[in-house]
């Protein structure tokens, strides 16, 4: 016996990646999500591709993964697809601490983010638009 199959959260057009653990401030990661939501899933590679941002080339891996969750696992076509959503949520913070001055210390914060990006198949005629 096993459990039983809960609802998709997802419209049959779409699928979604996730990225844990990104050892990056979400401030930072959504400045790079900024630049792929609503475009092309094509035209969003490569603006990650040649984006000089650090953390690029983990969105870049993470929406390579959500088109191939389209292609394989829903049988979404790869070239109608376009970036939905890309958003970006809190992680874990390590906690370290920096010597100051006179014996003293200062906290440093190394904060994790969580990326999670949803591509949809539209209709060439409304792509185009």
């Amino acid at each position: 016996m096993s459990k039983p199959k809960r609802e998709r959260s997802l419209a049959e057009n779409e699928a979604k990646a996730v990225a844990r653990m990104l050892r990056v401030s979400p401030q930072k990661l959504n400045l790079v999500a900024q630049l792929i939501r609503g475009r092309k899933a094509a035209a969003a590679l490569a603006d990650l591709q040649f984006s000089r941002k650090r953390i690029a080339v983990d969105v870049k891996k993470c929406l390579e993964s959500a088109i191939a969750n389209a292609e394989n696992n829903h049988d979404l076509d790869v070239d109608d697809l376009v970036v939905a959503q890309a958003f970006v949520g809190n992680g874990l913070v390590m906690k370290r601490f920096a010597a100051r001055g006179r014996g003293r210390s200062g906290r440093v914060y190394k904060p994790f983010s969580q990326l999670t990006i949803i591509v949809r198949q539209v209709e060439a005629e409304a792509a185009a638009a």
